[in-house]
């Protein structure tokens, strides 16, 4: 039977209302403080005695009424179990992410990033290490490129993939780029290596802009909305697309361990500076480079996700290498966790398997024997 067949009205309307209900918590959109800059011109001039107020632009949500209209759905109605299953499943991971949203920028953020997002482990801290401790690679030679030529680079990697998106410039963003829906942002102020760069658009548009769009290619809104947590899969994923380009160096992977390093600090102290110098003077992390990494995880009040990706990265190249149904994974904002009820919702016809495969999966390159090592070495 086709989708169409399958889906029926009350279905359809479910899966509608749950879409209405949490279209509007976008945590990472929520936490980008909206005086990045000022407070960071203020804390160098304040030669680093000051730690930045970051400030957020956020709607205020009725969390109590809300939770009550999720918990109302009709989610035991569903003859599927395997849909009855993934609706409950995504209805209480948005609850959690409910109570994160209406905290963002006071105290008890902190605690519900984690809850739903956990911390460093043992075994993160010692990947991040082993990193950290391997000898620094050449210096690379590429051009270094402006906002101005990273746009440029990264329409020319949308439009040959045939994506739909926009692009703009942002001013108040602490990454280099990141995709939200089917716009790519950019910071005006971004200068990244043509390798880097390279990097950067694998992970933003071949795969968080490609799950973007093969979510909604759904008959079903259910992998727009997102698995719980799966965060942790979709940046492994982005990660995994920038090592099977041939884009990920060295340098890159020392960063994704800095932010473990630095995620854990801010668990154990919750003092901005403290961490900002722990990178500068134990690492001898560039001065920018540690405000930023800080900037990510002490913004919103104490956002652990950064340290995710190194774990991500592994969980992705081992099921890269072993799971049949890999590509499914990029049939919308699926978790690895989930992936075995995806999977047989779509043999079952009730979702797709996914239009677009990014590039770097679907033609990957081969590694040198040394990135092959280190990659396969994160446990």
């Amino acid at each position: 039977m086709s989708s169409a067949e399958l889906i029926t009205e009350s279905l359809r309307k479910l899966d509608n209302e749950l879409y209405e209900l949490v279209k509007g918590i976008n945590i990472l959109d929520s936490v980008s403080p909206v005086n990045y800059r000022l407070e960071k011109t203020a804390f160098f001039e304040s030669n680093f005695s000051r730690s930045p107020e970051f400030a957020y632009s956020t709607e205020k949500v009725d969390s109590f009424c809300l939770k009550r209209s999720l918990f109302n759905l009709p989610v035991d109605t569903l003859a599927e179990a395997e849909l009855s299953q993934l609706y409950s499943d995504v209805i209480e991971s948005h609850v959690d992410k409910i109570d994160q949203y209406k905290s963002i920028g006071t105290p008890d953020f902190l605690y519900e990033s984690f809850r739903y997002y956990g911390e460093p482990s043992e075994k993160d801290i010692r990947n991040a290490n082993f990193i950290l401790h391997l000898p620094d690679s050449e210096p690379n030679s590429d051009a270094i490129l402006c906002a101005d030529e990273i746009v440029a680079r990264l329409e020319k990697f949308a439009r040959a993939e045939g994506y739909q998106y926009q692009i703009k410039l942002d001013d108040s963003m602490i990454a280099n780029a990141l995709v939200s829906g089917t716009t790519v942002k950019v910071n005006s102020t971004a200068q990244a290596s043509e390798t880097e760069v390279d990097a950067l658009a694998h992970h933003e548009l071949g795969v968080h802009l490609v799950t973007t769009l093969n979510a909604r290619n759904q008959p079903l809104k259910i992998l727009s909305m997102g698995c719980p947590v799966n965060t942790m899969t979709q940046e492994g994923l982005a990660i995994l697309s920038e090592y099977l380009a041939g884009c990920m160096t060295l340098p890159r992977l020392k960063v994704l361990a800095l932010r473990v390093l630095a995620v854990d600090s801010m668990v154990e102290e919750n003092d901005f500076k403290k961490t900002f110098l722990f990178l500068k003077e134990q690492h001898n992390v560039a001065d920018d480079q540690a405000f930023t990494i800080t900037a990510r995880v002490y913004r919103g009040g104490g956002f652990t996700k950064d340290y995710l990706y190194l774990q991500g990265l592994h969980q992705m190249l081992n099921a890269y290498e072993n799971r049949p149904d890999f590509n499914n994974l990029l049939s919308g904002k699926v978790s690895i966790e989930h992936l075995p009820v995806i999977t047989r919702l779509i043999d079952k016809g009730y979702l797709l398997k996914p239009e677009l495969i990014s590039p770097a999966i679907a033609h990957p390159q081969d590694n040198d024997a040394i990135q092959k090592f280190i990659t396969h070495a994160i446990k």
